[in-house]
């Protein structure tokens, strides 16, 4: 799988594991229907289905997918519920992304063993 096709799938993955965990926050926080249980539990069965789809094993892929949720999350933060992350806030992200370049890149390279 390319660089480019695997960071997609990240990046939708992660939004459907945020859709599914920020419709029952609204529930329980705002007041929101408990019908948005439903769409939530849909979206929550997305993002495992998602992740089964990267061909590395599954640890590897939970690892490298976490640094790509961190910044999502945050682009989430500023365009859904509209609070601007802090700029330590995107360097933390950086760095995780910089970690998950390093997972992702590193399963492609040969082991000696």
């Amino acid at each position: 799988m390319d660089i480019a096709k695997a960071l997609g799938l990240f990046i939708a993955t992660a939004l459907a594991e945020i859709v599914g965990c920020y419709l029952p926050w609204l529930w329980l926080r705002q007041g929101a229907s408990a019908w948005w249980l439903l769409p939530a539990a849909g979206s929550l069965a997305l993002f495992a289905w998602l992740l089964t789809l990267h061909p590395s094993a599954a640890g590897r892929v939970y690892a490298a997918y976490g640094g790509v949720y961190i910044a999502v999350a945050l682009a989430w933060l500023w365009a859904v519920e509209g609070q601007t992350p802090r700029v330590t806030d995107w360097v933390g992200a950086a760095l995780c992304l910089v970690g998950a370049a390093v997972i992702v890149l590193g399963a492609h390279l040969k082991s000696p063993h």
